[in-house]
């Protein structure tokens, strides 16, 4: 049974490559990696109930476990290659195992990322997916470049992820904003609008975009970059502990989809954005002098791209509150062992 889901597997994400000299069927995998280039290699593990609720579509998983992975390379500039891929299985399901094959291949083809190994086993269900890709010499984005005067940039829109996960979890009492909720009491056609808001939000969770065309826009223009799997002010935090540097950050700045500010007050969407993780976007700084070049490439690349700060003197991160106090972070964002 093991070896038919490997070929299944094997069938569903096949991708050819020149650079692939021996790929899936023996001990090991053959690989070529071209001349003047750098491996940048990055490797993630999901596990259910922990980073995808129990019930999440197999295709879904499949997606998601290529693209937390393809995000930590698109933080470094890097170009995708190839893919190991472990799964732990309760039990041999061959109609899981080919939806978990479906979704990785629908974001690994067009990306020309070839799985070229891995390993099934039994257990409780997890995934973990280790991805390669090319960069030349020294030209890999790093946490630890950022200056002080550099802005603090994100891409796309950030809370999206945490509140589709805190929207699945509390699906009957999460916090409305109060006039969609006024309306909707009416039957308003507002009910509609919230319910799509409801499923953008969740597929913002389920499958999110790894932005590796910005990433590889900003290899010349960023001092420094972290993708946002943690929470803005984690992740932020981790640049400025690498650079030694501070950062502040404008909350009435933060980049909210019309979705979260459908589905929640300001007060939680605000946390969403600032602790919740899981949104997969790039935090990074530039200098200031870059800041208007930086804007029109990723304009033109359509990924959206928002100042929120600046990089200071000192250390963490300090977050000023729309009313122009800064504000208490009761939170840092995601820790496994907290």
């Amino acid at each position: 049974m093991e070896f038919s889901l490997i070929e299944r597997i094997r069938s569903l994400t096949e991708q050819s490559r020149d650079d692939v000299r021996l790929g899936i069927g023996d001990d090991a995998a053959v690989l070529a990696v071209p001349a003047g280039q750098e491996l940048a290699v990055a490797i993630d593990t999901l596990v259910e109930g922990v980073h995808f609720p129990r019930g999440t579509s197999a295709v879904d998983i499949g997606w998601k476990a290529l693209a937390v992975n393809l995000s930590d390379l698109a933080a470094m500039g890097a170009t995708p290659a190839w893919a190991l891929l472990a799964l732990t299985l309760p039990e041999p399901d061959q109609a899981f195992v080919e939806g978990l094959a479906e979704g990785f291949a629908q974001l690994a083809k067009p990306h020309r990322l070839a799985l070229v190994g891995g390993d099934t086993t039994r257990g409780p269900l997890s995934i973990s997916v280790a991805v390669h890709g090319f960069v030349a010499p020294g030209k890999a984005l790093l946490r630890s470049g950022a200056k002080v005067g550099d802005a603090v940039l994100v891409t796309g829109t950030l809370g999206d992820g945490a509140a589709g996960l805190h929207t699945l979890a509390n699906a009957s009492h999460y916090p409305v904003h109060p006039e969609r909720s006024a309306a909707e009491s009416k039957g308003n056609v507002d009910s509609d609008y919230r319910s799509d808001a409801r499923d953008v939000l969740i597929a913002r969770l389920n499958r999110p975009t790894p932005q590796l065309a910005a990433g590889l826009a900003l290899r010349d223009l960023a001092h420094a970059c972290i993708d946002v799997s943690d929470g803005l002010i984690a992740d932020l935090g981790h640049i400025c502990t690498a650079s030694g540097v501070g950062a502040e950050i404008d909350a009435s700045l933060l980049p909210l989809s019309p979705s979260l500010i459908a589905m929640y007050d300001d007060a939680s969407a605000q946390q969403f954005a600032l602790t919740g993780g899981d949104d997969y976007e790039l935090c990074f700084t530039v200098p200031m002098n870059r800041l208007a070049d930086v804007q029109s490439d990723l304009s033109r690349l359509g990924c959206g791209v928002t100042r929120i700060g600046r990089i200071v003197e000192g250390q963490g991160v300090n977050v000023r509150g729309v009313d122009g106090h800064w504000l208490e972070t009761a939170q840092a964002g995601w820790n496994h062992f907290a």
